[in-house]
């Protein structure tokens, strides 16, 4: 099966939030990405609310409910005591930890799991006591993948942002495809299933699912708003899950 598509809506947020208006409505085109064929939606409400705001996920929560009960919700974030209780109040399809500081501008490293192997675990398992799938953002290291299954998480989302940055040149980004592929392919070995996000496009897609023929799902924000600006939202959801081999 093709890897699933959930669509990040924090740059929508962030273009919102840029005049306080209600629009572009984060949900309105959450709905619009959902019934162009998206599998799901991601938020990532950073405790500056700078993207997706905390009261967008009630809105979120119940669009999914009542109009795609088929579709999934993924909130991501630092497990500080604040997000746990926003994803425990809030009940997302999965949660996925990454180890941002609150200054970040994005993600962009995943997780030491040898150095914060005790600290993951309590988390993960209090997650899963709340019936939530968990999956940590990870670097392309294959050495860390043992360490990431002895948390307990389901799955690992690998950090595709040096992959995504080689975009004019090619043989650096077969470099760092197969140091994706390598890691994947070692958490697949071990149990893990494997997502995959950050700076992914329509153009480095194809080759990905080429290469993790087992991936389970990629979230897509930046790049996927930006396509939305030329094409729309209904036909650049579309675009983009043809990439993925739908």
């Amino acid at each position: 099966m093709p890897a699933k598509l959930s669509v990040n809506l924090n740059a929508v947020a962030m273009l919102r939030n840029r005049r306080d208006l209600p629009w572009p409505s984060v949900t309105g085109l959450g709905r619009v990405a959902l019934a162009a064929g998206a599998h799901g939606l991601t938020v990532h409400p950073r405790p500056d609310q700078r993207h997706t705001r905390f009261s967008d996920l009630p809105e979120l929560r119940a669009l999914i409910d009542d109009e795609f009960p088929q579709a999934e919700f993924n909130i991501e974030g630092y497990p500080n005591e604040e997000f746990l209780r926003l994803v425990e109040e809030h009940q997302p399809d999965q949660v996925t930890l990454v180890p941002d500081d609150p200054a970040q501008a994005t993600s962009d490293h995943g997780w030491n799991f040898v150095e914060h192997q005790a600290f993951l675990s309590q988390t993960v398992k209090r997650l899963k006591k709340s019936g939530f799938r968990v999956s940590l953002f990870s670097d392309p290291d294959p050495s860390q993948v043992s360490a990431a299954r002895d948390t307990g998480t389901d799955r690992i989302e690998l950090y595709t942002g040096p992959y995504g940055s080689c975009h004019s040149d090619p043989e650096r980004a077969a470099r760092e495809l197969e140091k994706l592929g390598e890691t994947a392919d070692a958490a697949l070995a071990v149990g893990l299933a494997v997502n995959a996000g950050h700076d992914l496009v329509v153009a480095n897609l194809p080759a990905l699912v080429k290469r993790v023929p087992g991936l389970a799902e990629v979230s897509i924000g930046h790049g996927l708003t930006a396509d939305a600006l030329e094409y729309g939202m209904a036909e650049t959801t579309r675009r983009f899950l043809k990439a993925c081999g739908w």
